[in-house]
Formats: C-alpha cells, structure tokens, sequence
C-alpha cells in the first residue's frame, strides 16, 4: 500500500493545537480572579448592610466574627443596618481612611432590592465602591444578594461586576442561605448557625482565591 502524504505543517498544527488546549484547561483550573495573600498583622474590611452587621444573631456571631475566629485575621464589621447602596457609596471613603484595609468584603445592595429601587443605580453605586476601593489598591471580594422572589437567585448585576472589574465573587451562598428558614432569624436575617456557614463561604472563597491558605 502507497503511504499516505502527511502535510508538513501538520505536525506543527497538532502541537500548537495542543498546546493551546493545556493552556485553556490551565486556566479553567486556576478558576477566576485571583487575590495576593493576606498575612497576619493585614486587615480585612467587611461593608454591608443588616446582614454584615450580624442582625438576628448579634455581633459576636456576625459572619465578621465568625471569619475572624476561624482565619486569625483582623476582620472588621462595618455593617449598617437598613442602609441603601447610595449610603454605602456615600459612607465607604471616610470607612476606608479610617480603617485603611488591605482587602474589603462587598456584601450590599439587598435594601435597594426589598425597597424596590431601580437596580440600575444599585450597580452604578456598587461599581462605584468597587473603583473607589481598586484605585487605592484594596483588594475586592463581592457578595451577591438575591432579589425578593419564589426562586432565590442572586441579581445578575452581581456576576456582571466582577467580569468588568474582575473580582472574586461568591454568587450563590446568600441566595442558598435565605431559602434556607432553618438558617434564619426573620424573614431577611440569618440566624447564628446561618452567619456561621456564611462565614466558612467567605473564607472558602477567599482560599480558593489565592488570599488564605
């Protein structure tokens, strides 16, 4: 039998083809954005709402506490109670100038949702926040919250944020924890052992990124 003629590129072809194709499972592997190491003596900030605060539970066993116990971090909470996006974007500065973080938890936006704000500006302050915090050179995580609803599921403006400005982000937990009644105090808040399991999304989100152990 006459062999069959083999293009001479085509060895070539196969090995960049396959080279290409390792470096996309690379990257798949890698997963998301990445953060640097947080070190002891480096200070985490968490900024929200009722839900950073600890309401429904108390402070000692905010998730703020809580990851602070668990990673031996200085995490503080600077939760408010009831407060808007537009507050938070109002207030975050003089939060930053005081405590100056290294790495700030964004978990905010859920009163915009419960008072039936336009979800447009929710984004605009959150996108707000987060280039405030990325100018100075504070590393971001985002929490997203879920919009009222049968089906809970965290509002799209949350995945859309940290494509554009390529953050961390845990998408799912929140909206996991509030149809969860055993895990909450009220109809909005958790309960201990909710702000608990927040907590350990936190920091598994936080390792998986490259900022813990």
């Amino acid at each position: 039998m006459r062999a069959l003629l083999r293009h001479p590129n085509t060895n070539r072809w196969h090995r960049l083809a396959s080279a290409t194709i390792a470096s996309l499972l690379l990257l798949s592997a890698c997963g998301g954005a990445r953060l640097d190491p947080i070190a002891p003596g480096d200070r985490i900030l968490a900024f929200g709402d009722s839900l950073t605060l600890g309401v429904g539970s108390g402070r000692d066993n905010a998730y703020p506490a809580v990851l602070q116990r668990m990673t031996s971090i200085e995490v503080i909470n600077a939760g408010v109670s009831g407060e808007t996006s537009t507050e938070g974007r109002q207030r975050l500065p003089a939060v930053l100038d005081e405590y100056r973080p290294d790495l700030v938890i964004l978990c905010h936006g859920g009163n915009d949702f419960l008072r039936r704000q336009d979800t447009s500006a929710t984004k605009a302050n959150l996108a707000a926040m987060i280039e405030l915090m990325q100018s100075r050179g504070i590393q971001v995580v985002l929490i997203g919250v879920p919009e009222p609803g049968i089906f809970l599921s965290s509002a799209k403006l949350y995945a859309e944020l940290a494509d554009q400005y390529d953050i961390p982000i845990d998408n799912d937990t929140m909206a996991d924890l509030q149809g969860n009644a055993s895990l909450k105090s009220d109809r909005v808040h958790l309960n201990a052992a909710g702000y608990q399991q927040f907590a350990e999304a936190v920091s598994a989100l936080l390792s998986d990124a490259g900022a813990l152990p």
